[in-house]
């Protein structure tokens, strides 16, 4: 019987798009699996359709990454207009209220924009892709209806003041996943006396990529047109790059075939508990594990491995 050929090359590594405004992060990603003729791709973290900026985009074995990327922490800048409340709290929703802007100093906004520096308890918005009961929350709220949602633990590691006057600031922000911007803009206009909405939204960083590493889709595409799959691989950042803060784990042929056979190893690494990467011994990465306290190791997501970047 004929083997069943793949949908897609088998390519493996990351590249980092400068996600342009209004489209959604699923278009981009399918945009970019089709350039380059992936089997599979995935992103690590959605970019509402206003939103630019920074999206990782994970191909073939890669995705195997998507979930811990989708984890770490990240950065924005935003612009938040002052006086008019929105339903999805960006400029694309619909206005719902609006309210005087006091009078306010810089002095005094810096001092409120400290007060949400740290630890916190933040509401997801409606206008999420949070789901309930399987339904995405922002189709429930273009139907009108809200469900409860519980409040989650983010952390905001620093707000910069780079600029505002007296209708608009905008800022940039360090903060941990989970972090809902647009409500963070809104409790901000609130604790100023006012309301405010999202007009700008970028993301500067994501899981330690930045914009210096993030190409348009535009330039994919000259790429694609001009040099094919040899200039498009090119722009492919390595996978084992992805999480440089795991500390790596080197293993001999044995352990290679039992890690591979679902087995635990026993290493001479002791006294750490922690998140690895993993390394054969043909020194090439084969995915990520965990290693306990006494040296032993075991798999968590390995990779298929074949041609990779």
């Amino acid at each position: 019987m004929a083997k069943r050929s793949k949908k897609g090359r088998d390519i493996t590594g990351i590249v980092i798009v400068d996600k342009p405004t209004g489209l959604s992060s699923n278009h981009v990603l399918q945009r970019v699996k089709r350039l380059f003729n992936a089997n599979k791709a995935g992103h690590t973290g959605s970019l509402d359709p206003l939103a630019t900026g920074v999206l990782p985009v994970c191909l073939g074995e890669a995705t195997k990454l998507s979930t811990y990327l989708l984890d770490a922490d990240k950065q924005y800048q935003v612009r938040c207009q002052l006086g008019v409340l929105t339903d999805s709290g960006d400029s694309d929703g619909a206005v719902i209220a609006e309210q005087n802007i006091p009078d306010y100093s810089v002095e005094q906004l810096q001092k409120v924009l400290q007060d949400f520096v740290g630890e916190q308890q933040q509401i997801p918005p409606m206008f999420s892709a949070l789901k309930h009961q399987g339904q995405p929350l922002y189709k429930l709220a273009r139907q009108g209806i809200e469900i409860e949602r519980k409040s989650r633990l983010i952390t905001i590691y620093s707000i910069e003041l780079l600029a505002s006057d007296a209708e608009s600031f905008t800022l940039q922000v360090a903060c941990s996943k989970g972090t809902y911007i647009r409500t963070l803009v809104q409790d901000i206009a609130a604790a100023l006396g006012s309301c405010g909405h999202v007009t700008m939204l970028r993301r500067t960083d994501a899981a330690g990529y930045d914009l210096t590493q993030a190409l348009s889709l535009e330039t994919l595409q000259e790429l694609a047109e001009q040099q094919g799959f040899t200039g498009l691989d090119t722009q492919l950042l390595p996978a084992h790059e992805a999480l440089p803060e795991w500390p790596e784990v080197r293993l001999d042929a044995e352990m290679s075939a039992d890690m591979r056979f679902g087995r635990t190893v026993l290493t001479e690494t002791q006294g750490q508990s922690a998140k690895v990467r993993l390394f054969d011994y043909q020194d090439q990465f084969i995915g990520l594990g965990e290693i306990a306290l006494d040296g032993t190791v075991s798999a968590k997501r390995l990779f298929v491995t074949g041609d990779t970047v």
